[in-house]
């Protein structure tokens, strides 16, 4: 027996958990199961008929475990799969029957490509990646671990992202060159509907179109 392990019951996790629940049935295996984990004490024993189970009651669960974590805090989802791997548990990806992976990309492991994402060609894509509904990563990319796609981010070709940054809903970033990549640094937080033409240092925050520094107030 297999227990697949959501980290997550809210939005996000009820929205992929029906992703891993086809992927299983694409190759049933006997007793294989898919569940959602929580931290903490569990209030609810079932979620959109998926049981519940706290970290501790997965970490100890028979059978073969493997997770992921639809959490968008990325420092949340490095403690998690930190946690889970501490105790030997591998983690999996999560992909779209829709998602496209065209060619000579590599996607680290736990990534989440929600449904119409599309990932093209001769891309380095980092751990525990979340690409949401009809976000794209083009040709050249690199993006590093824990980074966050929201819906529809546009990243045309030879951008760079470090690790742990957030890209809102809609945000296009512009296509770099090989010579001179657009760079998105560490912890960087590109909002909502940005267009992003120049690079953005690290753990700053860009809003609007062309994207400009948040200032503190």
């Amino acid at each position: 027996m297999t227990t697949y392990g959501v980290f997550g019951a809210g939005g996000y996790g009820r929205e992929v958990i029906p992703l891993v629940r086809d992927m299983i049935a694409a190759s049933p295996a006997p007793d294989d199961r898919v569940v959602f984990v929580v931290e903490g004490d569990v209030t609810e024993r079932e979620v959109n008929g998926y049981p519940v189970l706290s970290s501790e009651e997965f970490f100890a669960a028979p059978g073969e475990r493997r997770f992921n974590i639809a959490i968008g805090d990325s420092k949340v989802r490095a403690r998690i799969a930190a946690a889970c791997e501490s105790q030997g548990i591998l983690a999996f990806s999560i992909i779209a029957a829709s998602a496209e992976i065209l060619d000579a990309n590599e996607i680290g492991v736990g990534a989440i490509l929600s449904s119409k994402t599309i990932i093209t060609s001769n891309a380095r894509i980092g751990r525990f990646f979340h690409s949401n509904i009809y976000a794209y990563v083009a040709h050249d990319c690199i993006v590093g671990d824990f980074v966050t796609f929201a819906p529809s981010v546009k990243c045309n070709g030879n951008v760079t992202i470090g690790d742990h940054a957030y890209i809102g809903t809609g945000a296009i970033l512009r296509q770099g060159s090989k010579a001179k990549p657009l760079v998105i640094g560490e912890g960087a937080v590109v909002g909502m509907g940005a267009v992003v033409t120049k690079d953005v240092a690290p753990f700053t925050t860009v809003v609007g179109n062309p994207a400009r520094v948040l200032e503190k107030k």
